[in-house]
């Protein structure tokens, strides 16, 4: 079985209008020992914040906690995406997009930043909206699990790649099944758990790494939400500067210039 390797908690940072407040559930400074995971940003914020922007060699899964973000990417894609929606892109070679609320809206959301290894980081650019309705739901004693990606989930990323919510009552247990080959973390949005038999405790607003196991036990203290993100490492140098994640500094050069040279598109809008 899996246990609590490390835990923290997240800190939430006041930021000035429209970015209302932000906080890394998962920072960028622990990208190297948490492969193939880059980031995982949690977001609150109003139209203007994220307008149009590129990215290069990696994908992103957003997930809506809280009102309706709108999408727009400048190969003629528009969508809108609410509560317990997400979407999935892969930037590969190079994407070009805005991601703003509904004007009136405040977002909450969380961006997950995944690693493409270097043969898929010139993969083609592609995005795919996963509607809350259309997520499986498998409600195993008094957990409820969302599957958004892996076992059966509608999400298709292009490397191995699960994401699942666990939702529980008071006194609610749940044993999630694990790749001991991934690299896993969890994040409370809710409540109060107690995770493997070491019994290590976790409250909304705390994250952990795990260890390697088949699975990781848990038990709800009080009524809790649970995220779990797993990732199969792949090894690979990793240099992120801005918007762009590749494999050596000269890459993030060249990726600086093909955007500046217009080899991304035109703006997103």
């Amino acid at each position: 079985m899996a246990e609590i390797k490390k835990s923290w908690s997240v800190q939430f940072n006041e930021r000035s209008f429209p970015h209302v407040q932000q906080a890394f559930v998962l920072p960028p400074d622990r990208m190297q020992e948490m492969d193939p995971f880059i980031l995982l940003a949690e977001d609150w914020f109003k139209r203007g914040t994220f307008g149009d922007h590129p990215h290069k060699g990696f994908q992103t899964i957003t997930y809506v906690i809280d009102g309706r973000l709108e999408h727009i990417d400048n190969k003629g894609g528009r969508g809108i995406l609410g509560a317990g929606d997400v979407q999935y892109m892969n930037a590969g070679s190079g994407a070009r997009h805005a991601e703003e609320p509904v004007e009136g809206d405040i977002v909450h959301s969380l961006q997950l930043w995944l690693n493409l290894p270097a043969s898929q980081k010139n993969s083609d650019p592609f995005y795919q909206d996963i509607y809350a309705e259309d997520v499986p739901v498998q409600k195993i004693g008094t957990a409820h699990v969302r599957i958004f990606a892996g076992d059966g989930g509608p999400m298709k990323p292009l490397v191995p790649f699960t994401m699942a919510e666990i939702s529980m009552p008071a006194d609610g247990q749940y044993n999630h099944k694990l790749n001991p080959d991934h690299k896993a973390f969890v994040y409370m949005l809710d409540g109060r758990c107690v995770f493997g038999e070491n019994e290590s405790v976790l409250e909304k607003g705390q994250a952990a790494v795990l260890t390697k196991g088949h699975a990781i036990q848990m038990k709800a203290e009080e009524r809790s939400k649970v995220l779990i993100y797993t990732g199969e490492p792949h090894g690979d140098p990793i240099v992120a500067h801005g918007p762009f994640v590749m494999n050596t500094q000269e890459e993030i050069r060249q990726a600086f210039l093909d955007y500046q040279a217009g080899k991304f598109g035109p703006e997103a809008k």
